[in-house]
């Protein structure tokens, strides 16, 4: 088999024709058609029966790539609105689902593959970052995690870590994506080339643009407060920050480092911004900020966050429950307690539950896609993100207790 792309990764129209599939998936179409059957109505349902490590909550992200592989088709989608933080399961036990397709079961066979696919490792980096955005609260993040993943990928996770709440990201095409600047400071590399990092400083503060933020990296050659020192002389007032991203090998305490620059520019009456990278995640922010460090850059702890893990299920066929063992059969709608977060899953045609806090639960399962059209327009990934900072300010923290 010749392959001649230059670079391991599919393209849209690949993706559209079921080629990322498994293929198991592909062979049971040809089951079908030689059988005549797979034309039954079905209503699947996408649920998280657990989330990675000590996650109680999750951000979902994804959905509009998994509309876009839809539309055309015979179908329907139900779906909580992408960025709804959501639990696994409800107080009865019952999984969570995010959304559900329903129509002819050989409309989107092919397709179960890709759309966990698209669910999946979003829902991971927009929670990592959600959680990093909830213990840095007022102290910017900026999301450096691209150059640890494939770059065919790099927008969705800079898409995805900025919907869950990181303030910046570094990728130009991620960037685009979300109708944002790219944001960055600079690499170690351009002090080596200049052998001297006050003229790497000066030639930074010279060459580019005014809208640039001035951040001095500060951790090259010297020790952290020499080239905090060195920054300051040669940037002055342009100066906006100092980013501390000491190797592992050389830090020891990165929180004292932060302390004692800071302390060295107090004395000289400079005051300047303090961002710490490396290593950086929702455990490690918090000492850093107590530490006097004002903003932070995430890496391989967001863009490598632990992938949600998704499965798709036939839930019923043709107006009849079914469900595999150990799943919850039938058509449902997923209630949310909007002050507590807590769910409750009813059947379709049920009630709206009280939830046990008092509150009126809401349902968040709604119509998205009808014969294979989106309703209304799209959010932005902006107003997604705010949905998100929204509701976050209701869930806790629970990884620090």
């Amino acid at each position: 088999m010749d392959d001649e792309r230059d670079f391991h990764i599919a393209d849209e129209q690949e993706i559209k024709e079921g080629k990322t599939t498994d293929v198991y998936f592909e062979n049971t179409m040809e089951i079908f058609d030689h059988k005549g059957v797979g034309d039954e109505n079905v209503i699947a349902e996408f649920t998280a029966s657990s989330l990675p490590s000590d996650w109680s909550w999750a951000v979902f992200c994804g959905l509009d790539e998994v509309l876009h592989l839809l539309k055309g088709k015979n179908i329907d989608v139900y779906s909580m609105p992408e960025g709804t933080i959501f639990r696994t399961e409800g107080r009865d036990g019952i999984f969570t689902p995010v959304f559900w397709i329903e129509g002819p079961y050989k409309e989107f066979c092919i397709y179960e593959t890709p759309i966990l696919g698209f669910v999946c490792h979003p829902t991971g980096v927009a929670t990592k970052s959600a959680r990093v955005n909830k213990v840095a609260r007022d102290s910017a993040v900026m999301s450096f995690g691209i150059r640890r993943m494939h770059p065919g990928i790099a927008p969705v996770i800079d898409r995805s870590a900025y919907i869950g709440g990181c303030d910046g990201i570094s990728c130009i095409a991620g960037a685009e994506v979300v109708d944002v600047e790219p944001q960055g400071t600079m690499p170690h590399a351009l002090t080596i080339i200049f052998e001297d990092p006050k003229k790497a400083f000066e030639a930074f503060d010279e060459a580019l643009p005014e809208n640039v933020p001035r951040i001095a990296l500060v951790d090259t050659y010297y020790d952290e407060t020499v080239e905090s020192e060195m920054a300051v002389d040669a940037m002055g007032e342009n100066l906006y920050g100092l980013r501390l991203d000491t190797p592992s090998s050389r830090r020891g305490d990165l929180t004292k480092i932060a302390e004692e620059v800071r302390w060295e520019l107090k004395r000289r009456g400079v005051e300047t911004k303090i961002i710490c990278s490396g290593g950086m995640d929702e455990y490690y922010i918090p000492k850093l900020k107590d530490a006097g460090a004002d903003a932070f850059g995430v890496g391989t702890s967001v863009s490598n966050a632990r992938t949600v893990n998704f499965a798709m299920d036939i839930v019923e066929k043709e107006g009849e429950m079914v469900a595999k063992r150990g799943k919850f059969s039938g058509k449902k709608q997923a209630y949310r307690c909007p002050e507590c977060f807590t769910f409750k899953m009813e059947s379709w045609e049920d009630e709206k539950p009280e939830c046990g806090c008092g509150s009126e639960m809401e349902p968040m399962l709604e119509k998205v896609m009808e014969d294979g059209e989106i309703i209304g327009e799209y959010p932005e990934p902006d107003e997604i993100r705010d949905y998100v900072l929204d509701q976050l300010s209701k869930v806790e923290a629970d990884w620090l207790e």
